[in-house]
């Protein structure tokens, strides 16, 4: 079989440390060589960005086009297939798609729901439904009775990749001061204030009676199973010297300064949400992103809730912190993440690496346009 080239010329390809108008080739989904200057073969990029495909850790997208409506379950293989075409227009060519673990009486999903997203995933993926690689992230809310148990339900899964371990009880991490909480769970579920006050001592409840050893539990089950830990919204040096005992590579979303250097120094990748970048603040109220970038402190970003925000945040970074490149600032959604979770064959333009790759345009610092996409060099947007 001869070999499958491909040449994209006239680009501004995004190396790892630099910026090169160029051309990059391509053969057989690897890349082979970026060049300095235009080639008289290939296709022509008119001058736009090509940049490695991004890697996203964190989004839980694919539980809003399941259940879209509570109560409402909408077909599960339309409900994939829609998702995964955002993610794929979004630049986004390797996902870690979240499911929840842990029963929560206020929520209307059902024990056994996640797994049937989970198997639905695998035949999607193995039929060749899907544009980008989708991979599991298990969000497992540790003050949950039952977490543990639905974690197990998992055992085994080659796509399950990352864990992270979550505690929402009140008066700590995400909800370190009740103005947040009570906004989340009284004032937008319209809880009296004796409902509100029996919710809140249920959950700390919960979470002094079983966080704790759940916490343990599965992460000495990741270790066994090789799959990578995150911890969630540490606020404090205790958090963050319970995630080092645990093995943690990836600080999600810490909620002080102190937690993210803590996290940063110990060798943990910081992670935060490309919408807090775009928007320029933290949506419940915490640290802002901007504020850990300009001090060294932000490693990787993730979309979390809004796709397009992962193309988006990067250059935002570049154009308003002096001492972020664009090359440094797209690593933080491309090759960083991959290699904080083992993926080491793909997150940047260089020899030997997939042909993940995106073409960008960009204009007058407006919100980039992503123009084709493509995963092991076959286009898949």
């Amino acid at each position: 079989m001869p070999d499958m080239e491909q040449i994209l010329t006239n680009a501004k390809l995004v190396l790892p440390d630099e910026i090169v108008e160029g051309t990059l080739v391509v053969r057989d989904g690897v890349i082979v060589e970026a060049q300095p200057g235009p080639s008289a073969l290939g296709e022509d990029m008119a001058g736009d960005y090509i940049l490695p495909g991004l890697v996203e850790l964190h989004t839980d997208h694919l539980e809003n086009h399941y259940g879209p409506r509570p109560g409402v379950r909408w077909d599960v293989m339309s409900a994939l297939q829609s998702h995964d075409a955002q993610i794929a227009t979004s630049g986004i060519t390797t996902v870690f798609d979240c499911l929840r673990m842990g029963t929560d009486e206020e929520s209307s999903w059902q024990p056994g729901e996640m797994r049937i997203l989970a198997d639905a995933l695998d035949r999607a993926q193995s039929q060749g439904r899907l544009r980008s690689e989708h991979r599991l992230h298990l969000r497992c809310e540790v003050s949950s009775p039952d977490v543990v148990d639905e974690f197990s339900a998992f055992e085994g899964m080659k796509s399950v990749g990352l864990a992270s371990l979550m505690d929402h009880a009140p008066g700590q991490r995400q909800f370190v001061t009740m103005d947040q909480f009570t906004l989340y769970y009284k004032t937008n579920r319209g809880l009296s204030d004796e409902e509100f006050e029996r919710f809140v001592a249920e959950r700390i409840a919960r979470s002094e009676k079983y966080s704790r050893k759940n916490r343990m539990d599965i992460a000495l089950a990741c270790k066994q199973q090789g799959i990578a830990i995150a911890s969630h919204d540490d606020a404090t040096l205790a958090h963050v010297a319970e995630a080092v005992r645990d093995g943690v590579a990836v600080a999600e979303f810490p909620t002080s300064v102190e937690a993210a250097r803590a996290s940063h120094d110990a060798g943990m990748s910081v992670l935060m949400g490309a919408p807090n970048v775009v928007r320029g603040k933290s949506h419940s109220g915490n640290i802002a992103a901007h504020d850990l970038a300009r001090a060294g402190l932000l490693d990787v970003l993730s979309s979390d809730y809004v796709p397009l925000s992962l193309i988006h945040a990067p250059f935002c970074l570049a154009d308003e912190i002096d001492e972020i490149s664009l090359p440094a600032a797209i690593a933080m959604v491309t090759k960083t993440p991959a290699e904080t979770v083992g993926l080491d064959d793909r997150g940047a333009i260089m020899s030997g690496k997939r042909a993940d790759l995106v073409r960008v345009s960009r204009h007058d610092l407006q919100v980039p346009v992503v123009r084709s996409v493509w995963r092991g060099g076959r286009r898949i947007a």
